[in-house]
C-alpha cells in the first residue's frame, strides 16, 4: 500500500512538472513559459493568439532545441568568432533596449509633433515651384550659358550640360517643391521669379553655379497633420535618441 501511494505521488509530481513544459527533447525540457514569451512578442507585432500560432511556435522551439543541443555537442559556442558575434549581438540588444527605455521615459508628445508640423509648414512656405536648373562648375561657364539662353537657345537642350545628373536628362526639370526644399541661395533666387522667368545672372551655392527657370507656381499642397504625424513622430524620436546619446558621451569620462 505504501509503495502504491509513493508511486501515485511520483506520478502527480511528474505530471505537474510535465504540465509546466512545452516539450521534452532528448531529456531536456522546453519550459511552457518560453512559448508564452514568444506569443506575447508576436501579439505586439499584431498577430492573433490562436492554436495554429501556438503549434507553429512549439515546432519552432523544438527545432531550436534540437539545433542548440547539436551546437553544444560540437562546442560551437566556444569558438572565438562565434563568441565575438554573440557578444556584439548582446550589446546591440542591450543598446536598443536602452533607447526604448529612454523613449518611454521621455516620449514624443502630441504637442511636439504638432509644433514640428507647423514649423515644417512655415519653412515650406505658402507656394510651391516647378523649376528647372542648369548646374555648372564655374561662374564663367554659367554666364556663357545664360547668354546663350537670352539669345534664344532652348533651356532643355543646354540642361544636358548640367552636372546634376538627376535633372540633366529631364531638361533640368525639378519636382514640385517649396523653397524650404532647396539650399538658401537657390531658394532666395527662385522665389523672386514669376512663372516663365529665368534668373538674369547665375546663382552660386555650395554645389556650384545655377541658372534657374520657373515653369509654374501654385499654392502649397501640404498634407494634413494626421497623414504625416507617424513620420514626424519617428523623426522626433530619432532626434531624441541622438540627443540622449550625445549627452551620455558628453558626461562620460573617456581617458
Amino acid at each position: 500500500m505504501l509503495r502504491f501511494v509513493a508511486f501515485s505521488a511520483a506520478l502527480i509530481v511528474s505530471g505537474a512538472a510535465f504540465a509546466q513544459n512545452l516539450a521534452v527533447v532528448n531529456g531536456k525540457p522546453i519550459p511552457k513559459a518560453r512559448e508564452e514569451a514568444w506569443v506575447e512578442q508576436l501579439k505586439k507585432q499584431g498577430q492573433q493568439d490562436t492554436p495554429q500560432l501556438r503549434e507553429q511556435i512549439k515546432e519552432q522551439l523544438i527545432q531550436r532545441e534540437i539545433f542548440l543541443q547539436e551546437v553544444a555537442k560540437r562546442g560551437i559556442a566556444e569558438k572565438p568568432d562565434v563568441k565575438f558575434q554573440l557578444d556584439v549581438q548582446r550589446q546591440n540588444a542591450l543598446i536598443q533596449a536602452l533607447m526604448r527605455d529612454e523613449l518611454q521615459r521621455n516620449p514624443v508628445t502630441d504637442a511636439e509633433v504638432k509644433a514640428a508640423y507647423e514649423e515644417q509648414k512655415k519653412l515650406s512656405g505658402t507656394k510651391e515651384y516647378k523649376a528647372r536648373h542648369i548646374l555648372v562648375e564655374t561662374e564663367a561657364e554659367a554666364k556663357d550659358l545664360t547668354a546663350q539662353l537670352k539669345k534664344g537657345a532652348k533651356f532643355e537642350d543646354l540642361a544636358k550640360k548640367s552636372k546634376d545628373p538627376g535633372s540633366a536628362q529631364r531638361g533640368g526639370e525639378l519636382d514640385w517643391a517649396g523653397p524650404g526644399s532647396y539650399v538658401k541661395p537657390f531658394a532666395e533666387a527662385m522665389v523672386k521669379l514669376d512663372k516663365g522667368q529665368m534668373t538674369d545672372s547665375p546663382v552660386q551655392s555650395q554645389f556650384g553655379w545655377h541658372i534657374i527657370k520657373v515653369d509654374d507656381v501654385r499654392e502649397a499642397q501640404f498634407p494634413p497633420l494626421e497623414q504625416v504625424a507617424p513620420q514626424i513622430r519617428e523623426a522626433l524620436q530619432q532626434q531624441k535618441v541622438a540627443a540622449f546619446a550625445e549627452q551620455l558621451r558628453k558626461n562620460a569620462k573617456v581617458q
